[in-house]
């Protein structure tokens, strides 16, 4: 026991002494970045530099952190050095505790100042009026499909995409009501569709109740004996309620895709994506013929997505498509692949091109 006593000791003080070190390095990387942001001139925000960062922590990790672990400590670290040149501030789709300030949170860091929306209208309204350096929104979820609320006011707005996030979407049942005794549940409509399943074998007899938010849920679910709500583990914590079942989505894989919108895109980081929305001449196979040139170029394309022209003022029956292609628009095979694109089709904007989601 003495032995064992006294190696924990040392231990302990190889932890303080190696607590002390990574304090000081973390201080040097800190004015290392104030001296970088006075040699800069406008933003000093890159989200290629970040993501090119957060790619060499993963390569580099020699464990026995995970890489994920890594790269959660060092966007942390980058979030409080920028903070000291560029206090951020972020809109994300409120209230608090939705899994949309968990992507902000996840992009950003915790250092950013962040302003909850109630739609997704008001987050491009806050960036554009300035309230806001970037503001985080969803615009699909791999089960339910497209946000096209998000996509139709891409396609008005002048705010470009400067970021994406991936988020595992896990539900919690959350709530002080049992199985048995619970008459309803709360949620917002996408969150009990993708627990649909679940529900009917654990919950068949329940009300469905679709409100604004997984956070507004939780909260009225502290308010009623009787009622449950679906929600994140954040929104669990915030409003003080136990997990009865914890992640009752029906898909496991289930993840949501947001993108940082700002007034400006981002520069090529090595591993980037581009979106934009077109639409095609009225012709005979226009739409093979719109999109020919990414195949002659060798670029990969990753989502297609259309839309009804009308959202925009267009006429009956005809449709925009939206497109996501591998690569930055300053690649040499992306630029003469969209040139060529523009040229034969009716209608072209490039929504910015950006680094992948990184972790």
């Amino acid at each position: 026991m003495a032995d064992a006593e006294q190696e924990l000791k040392k231990l302990r003080e190889g932890v303080d002494a190696l607590d002390t070190e990574l304090l000081r390095l973390v201080n040097a990387r800190a004015k290392i970045a104030q001296r970088i942001g006075k040699l800069k001139q406008g933003a000093i925000y890159r989200p290629e530099r970040e993501a090119q960062v957060l790619r060499r922590v993963a390569e580099s990790n020699p464990g026995p952190l995970t890489a994920i672990a890594a790269q959660r400590i060092v966007r942390e670290v980058m979030s409080a050095c920028l903070a000291l040149e560029q206090p951020l501030t972020v809109a994300y789709l409120g209230p608090a505790g939705t899994y949309s300030e968990a992507a902000a949170l996840k992009h950003f860091g915790a250092a950013p100042t962040f302003l909850p929306c109630p739609s997704i209208d008001e987050i491009f309204r806050a960036v554009l009026a300035g309230t806001v350096h970037y503001g985080v929104v969803p615009v699909e979820n791999s089960t339910e499909g497209a946000i096209v609320r998000t996509l139709d006011l891409l396609l008005s707005s002048p705010l470009m995409i400067c970021g994406e996030i991936n988020l595992a979407i896990h539900h919690q049942l959350i709530g002080h009501a049992g199985l048995d005794t619970a008459t309803h549940v709360y949620s917002h409509a996408q969150s009990l569709a993708q627990c649909h399943e679940w529900l009917n074998r654990h919950l068949p007899a329940a009300a469905r109740v679709a409100v604004a938010s997984n956070a507004e849920a939780a909260r009225l679910a502290t308010q009623e004996k009787n009622a449950l709500a679906i929600a994140g583990e954040k929104a669990a914590e915030l409003y003080a309620l136990p997990i009865l079942v914890a992640n009752i989505e029906d898909d496991p894989s289930n993840t949501t895709r947001f993108v940082v919108i700002a007034e400006h895109d981002a520069g090529p980081s090595g591993n980037d994506r581009t979106s934009l929305v077109c639409s095609a001449k009225n012709q005979s196979g226009a739409v093979y013929h719109l999109l020919a040139p990414l195949a002659e170029q060798g670029v990969s394309m990753t989502r297609f997505e259309s839309r009804p022209a009308r959202s925009w003022g267009g006429k009956r029956w005809e449709y925009v498509f939206y497109l996501d292609i591998d690569g930055h628009q300053q690649d040499t095979a992306v630029a003469q692949a969209l040139e060529a694109l523009e040229q034969r089709a009716d209608f072209v904007k490039r929504l910015g091109s950006y680094p992948k989601a990184v972790y």
